[in-house]
C-alpha cells in the first residue's frame, strides 16, 4: 500500500509550482512565491512568464527556490532568433531554468532537423542553465512520435524532457511518461523528466513516482532529475500531510 504522506512530502520538493495563466498579475506572483514556501518545505522551483522573473527573484531571495520560465510557449514555433532572444532576456532578468517548447509540428511534418536546430540553439543560449524541453506529447500522440521526440531532445542537449505545456487537450499521461522515462534509461545520460499538466492529486503524483522508480530505480527521482509541473496539486499534497480532506483543484 502506498504511503501517501511520504509521497506528498517528497513531491513538494519536486514541484515546479506554476502560474502560466494569460491573466497572471504581479499580485498573483506574490501569492505564488508565498505558496512555494510551505510549512513542509519549499518547492523545487516556480515556473512563470519571463515578465515576472525579476520580481520573483526579489521575492524568493535566500529561499533556494529556483525560477523557471518558458520560451517558444505555448505554440512551439520555428523562429530560432526570436526564441534565443527570449532566452537571453530571461537569463538577464535572473531566470535559473528554461522550459522550451520544441517545434513539435515540425516533427509531425517529418522535419526533425528544424526541431533539432531549435533545441541546439537554445542549449547554446542557455549556457550552464538547466534546459527542459517540452515535447507536447498530447499533440504528438503516437508512441513512435513521442519516442522520436524524446531521443531527439536528449541528443540535442536537453537536461530534462517535459511532457506538455498544459495548454492543449491532452497533457501528461502515464503512457507518455513510460515512453519518455524509457528513452532516458536507454540513453545512458543524466537527463531528467517532468510531467506537466493534469497532475492534481497526491495519488497522481504517486503514480508518476512509482513509474520512475520502476524504470530508473527507487532513488532516481530527486529535484535534479524529476519535477512535477503543476499548480493545482500543492493544496492536495499539503492536505495529505496535514490529515485534511483532499480534492481535485483547478490549474496547470
Amino acid at each position: 500500500m502506498t504511503d501517501l504522506k511520504a509521497v506528498a512530502g517528497k513531491a513538494i520538493g519536486l514541484l515546479d509550482l506554476t502560474n502560466l495563466n494569460d491573466d497572471c498579475t504581479p499580485e498573483d506572483i506574490v501569492s505564488l512565491c508565498a505558496r512555494a514556501q510551505t510549512p513542509h518545505g519549499n518547492t523545487a522551483a516556480i515556473c512563470i512568464w519571463k515578465e515576472f522573473v525579476a520580481q520573483s527573484k526579489d521575492l524568493l531571495n535566500g529561499s533556494g527556490i529556483r525560477i523557471a520560465t518558458v520560451v517558444n510557449f505555448p505554440n512551439g514555433g520555428t523562429d530560432i532568433e526570436a526564441v534565443t532572444g527570449e532566452v537571453e532576456a530571461a537569463l538577464a532578468s535572473g531566470a535559473d531554468e528554461i522550459d522550451l517548447v520544441m517545434p513539435y509540428r515540425s516533427l509531425l511534418d517529418d522535419d526533425a532537423a528544424e526541431a533539432e536546430a531549435m533545441i541546439r540553439a537554445v542549449r547554446h543560449a542557455a549556457g550552464d542553465h538547466l534546459l527542459k524541453v517540452i515535447l507536447e506529447t498530447g499533440e504528438l500522440k503516437s508512441p513512435q512520435a513521442i519516442r522520436s521526440a524524446s531521443d531527439l531532445a536528449i541528443e540535442a542537449g536537453a537536461d530534462f524532457i517535459k511532457t506538455s505545456t498544459g495548454k492543449v487537450k491532452v497533457n501528461a499521461t502515464l503512457d507518455a511518461a513510460r515512453i519518455m522515462l524509457q528513452a532516458i534509461a536507454d540513453s545512458g545520460r543524466e537527463v531528467g523528466f517532468k510531467p506537466a499538466g493534469g497532475i492534481k492529486t497526491t495519488e497522481d503524483a504517486a503514480a508518476y513516482l512509482e513509474l520512475a522508480a520502476e524504470i530508473l530505480g527507487p532513488d532516481w527521482a530527486t529535484p535534479e532529475t524529476f519535477r512535477f509541473g503543476a499548480s493545482g496539486v500543492l493544496d492536495n499534497l499539503l492536505a495529505t500531510l496535514d490529515g485534511g480532506k483532499t480534492q481535485e483543484t483547478a490549474g496547470y
